[in-house]
């Protein structure tokens, strides 16, 4: 059901925002959201490197959307 919703709101994003750029969030979103449930939900190790990491990630992001366009 979460998949469809996720599907559908890529569908939107591509509405305003070029391909490559509305993948890369799509993707790096999900990559960045199963980081965190990791460490929430099954305790895994939050190291400051790994949170730098997802940072990054959420900062190309950021960069993506606001350059496109």
């Amino acid at each position: 059901m979460l998949l469809a919703l996720f599907v559908y709101l890529l569908t939107k994003a591509l509405q305003v925002l070029p391909v490559g750029a509305a993948y890369a969030v799509w993707t790096g979103i999900g990559a960045a959201g199963t980081v965190i449930a990791g460490i929430v939900f099954f305790s895994e190790p939050a190291s400051p490197l790994r949170v730098v990491f997802i940072a990054t990630v959420v900062a190309g992001i950021v960069g993506l959307k606001t350059t496109s366009g």
